[in-house]
């Protein structure tokens, strides 16, 4: 799948691979996950996408989003939007990093020999094509053992390689979780 001389990449859709990831029951420990991609390659980069609420004083994603920046990975974020769903009176968060996470795969590709793109999200399917083009081979990590499955199927058939998040478990579990009193 990968091979030690070849320069890489990786896109974490945070969103969406937090999902991934308690749906399996664990958390992923960055510091393991970055390491273990720096022993399948040249990590060029280890890109990491997410809004963020930008009113509220204290949010539960902020000690890893500090955490990520001072430890190698380059964070990319924005305000997420906040609304009132009219069908159901609740509030919800949107904050889609699709186009960021597209925009700099698309910058960087010239300068890599693999994409790893940790995402489940159907959208991303025309990115791989294009990487692909433009002779990148791209991984997808996500994951089908969650019920329902977590990656869209056009994506999984898509990549070249797709990796199991669930087969990564043992690699990424993050040993302890965080106080965050």
């Amino acid at each position: 799948m990968f091979y030690k001389d070849e320069r890489l990449a990786l896109f974490i859709d945070g969103a969406n691979i937090y999902a991934t990831s308690k749906a399996l029951g664990f958390d992923i420990d960055y510091k393991k996950l970055r390491a273990e991609f720096m022993r399948r390659g040249k990590l060029l980069r280890a890109h990491y996408y997410t809004a963020l609420i930008e009113d509220d004083e204290y949010t539960a994603i902020r000690p890893l989003v500090d955490w990520l920046h001072y430890n190698g990975f380059s964070l990319v974020t924005k305000p997420a939007k906040e609304f009132t769903d009219s069908s159901t009176g609740r509030r919800k968060i949107k904050g889609n990093m699709d186009i960021e996470l597209v925009i700099d795969a698309m910058e960087l590709a010239p300068r890599l020999d693999h994409a790893v793109i940790f995402s489940g999200d159907g959208d991303f399917v025309p990115l791989v094509q294009s990487l692909q083009r433009q002779g990148v081979r791209v991984t997808i990590v996500s994951s089908i053992e969650t019920n329902p499955s977590m990656i869209a199927d056009e994506l999984r058939r898509q990549a070249d390689t797709f990796i199991d998040l669930a087969d990564l478990k043992e690699v990424l579990q993050r040993e302890r979780s965080f106080n965050l009193d």
